[in-house]
């Protein structure tokens, strides 16, 4: 099949477009906004862009349903500052709990029964129990083509790392077992892994 977004009509029972970006990591996302309460949200457009110095992007689609702007895109507007949390395979109810649509103010880490804790360099709250979490600075916001997108930029200033999930020295993902989106509703978790060289490589 072939069809052009927005031109002519897939007539498929859902968008695939997603379905074939896969899989996706999570940016679990807390910030706070200007009274200073906190907000906990995934995102499925989300990835890292550079290691040096160390950038992460996110994509902020659409508005909540009362129409207006989406509280994190609010909040690192405002404050310049995020936190992006590793969502480990044990915290995927939690994350998933945080996606509701709330009202403006309410706290997700409650909502989910998280305990939260003082970032190191950043405003915002981190989830005690992740498993890695990285402090970031607003690099840029770029506004997207369409209604409401936004691409989200931050430069990585701080990374906080368990120790449970460092085995001889390398982070090991099979530790935790990282949570990543399909498209639909469908997700899924890295189990298992296997190795490539490079051409060259040794």
């Amino acid at each position: 099949m072939f069809y052009q977004p927005g031109k002519t009509d897939h007539g498929l029972p859902h968008n695939p477009f997603k379905a074939l970006i896969t899989p996706r990591p999570i940016g679990w996302i807390s910030s706070v906004n200007p009274k200073g309460e906190a907000n906990l949200a995934p995102f499925s457009y989300f990835n890292a862009v550079a290691d040096t110095p160390p950038m992460i992007m996110y994509s902020s689609t659409g508005t909540k349903r009362d129409g207006s702007a989406k509280d994190t895109l609010s909040n690192i507007r405002a404050t310049g500052e995020f936190i992006h949390h590793i969502v480990g395979r044990n915290m995927t109810d939690a994350m998933n709990i945080s996606s509701g649509d709330y009202p403006n103010g309410e706290d997700e880490f409650a909502k989910a029964g998280l305990e939260k804790v003082p970032g190191e360099l950043v405003a915002a709250p981190r989830v005690k129990t992740a498993d890695a979490a990285m402090e970031c600075r607003l690099w840029k916001i770029i506004e997207l083509p369409g209604e409401n997108n936004h691409m989200v930029i931050g430069e990585v200033i701080g990374i906080h790392i368990s120790e449970s999930i460092l085995v001889n020295g390398m982070v090991d993902p099979l530790t935790y077992e990282p949570m990543a989106r399909l498209g639909y509703r469908d997700y899924s978790a890295v189990e298992k892994r296997f190795s490539l060289n490079r051409p060259g490589q040794k």
